[in-house]
């Protein structure tokens, strides 16, 4: 009996041994696959942080029209620069990155910003287009692709399923292409392009909105005295009193580059946006003798996008020892918005 359970205990014991054995074996594969894994992300993580290289508008202009069988009409070079700089949010290294859930894309912050900097100048553009520029008047109907494009371009940034977000951007891409190949045809149903002064007008409105606020956030990477932009009554025996400057307000350091990233996002669309107005909205530009000022605002927005030669964004003082590249940033930025309200001043003469 004895020798039973001797037998009994000895081959409950093998049987454990050769489990804990598989198991070992396991755990040394899986652990091995996840080395390998963390390190191919890591490699990818630095290939997919490149910023897209920006693109010739004329020359793409041009590859669009001959695919197409057209030719380039009034409206066709910024549409077909619309259409680039969505597809380019999309289809660049890693593809879009704002809403990914797994390594290294989970990991990676400074290209999901520069894709929502990008992002809000298509939304803007787009429903430019819709509410202005695709319309003779304030009565006329709204073209049926912009209806569809616009609300496609602001559906939510994050969604990663169900629908995600890259589906329903396409969708868009799809309804300015449609929009693109008609305007190009002469048929009954061929769409419409306006390139008057008060379209682009109402459009530069929302942009120097825009870039007032990039310019502000950039700004606060130094911290700085904030006054609140609500009035306040002051009675006349107080004028003489010393008003405290406000609350300084300083981006937080974690979020630097985050806002650097979104302003130089929202440069890079804006650089070929214009470039694209250069061509569509020539005529117009020359007749308000404002074709300088569109240049100007060029030159200021190319010089957002020189290589950066520092592996990080740095954050030094205003006239501290380091440089502060969010600092620079604003002051290309505040110029080319200058330049826009120039621009837009020339626009409204007659």
């Amino acid at each position: 009996m004895s020798g039973r359970i001797r037998r009994f205990f000895r081959d409950r014991k093998e049987d454990v041994q050769d489990y804990t054995g598989g198991s070992g074996i396991i755990g040394k594969f899986v652990l091995a696959v996840l080395v390998v894994y963390l390190l191919v992300a890591v490699v990818l993580g630095f290939y997919w942080s490149d910023e897209p290289e920006t693109f010739s508008v004329r020359e793409n202009t041009r590859a669009v029209a001959n695919a197409l069988g057209r030719e380039p009409v009034t409206g066709f070079a910024t549409t077909s620069t619309l259409i680039r700089i969505a597809e380019t949010l999309l289809d660049k290294p890693g593809g879009y990155l704002t809403n990914d859930i797994f390594p290294p894309g989970l990991w990676l912050d400074n290209i999901p910003s520069w894709e929502y900097g990008a992002l809000v100048q298509v939304r803007d553009l787009a429903r430019a287009m819709r509410r202005d520029i695709a319309r003779s008047q304030s009565q006329s109907a709204e073209d049926p692709d912009l209806v569809v494009a616009e609300p496609q371009f602001n559906f939510d940034s994050n969604s990663w399923a169900i629908p995600s977000t890259e589906s329903e951007y396409r969708r868009g891409i799809a309804a300015l292409k449609r929009y693109l190949d008609r305007l190009s045809s002469n048929g009954q149903d061929s769409a419409q392009f306006f390139a008057r002064a008060d379209n682009l007008s109402n459009w530069l409105a929302d942009l120097e909105t825009r870039l007032g606020s990039l310019s502000r956030n950039l700004g606060e990477s130094v911290g700085k005295a904030s006054i609140s932009d609500a009035v306040v009554d002051v009675d006349a025996d107080q004028g003489l009193k010393e008003i405290p400057d406000g609350e300084e307000v300083k981006t937080p350091w974690t979020k630097v580059d985050n806002v650097f990233y979104e302003a130089r996002g929202s440069a890079w669309a804006l650089l070929h946006i214009f470039r694209a107005i250069e061509v569509d909205f020539r005529k117009v530009l020359q007749d308000k003798n404002a074709m300088a000022s569109v240049k100007q605002i060029i030159i200021e927005l190319e010089a957002t996008q020189d290589p950066m030669w520092s592996p990080v964004i740095l954050n030094g003082s205003g006239f501290g020892i380091l440089a502060n590249h969010s600092l620079t940033m604003a002051a290309y930025l505040s110029r080319a918005n200058s330049a826009i309200s120039d621009m837009r001043d020339l626009l409204s003469r007659g």
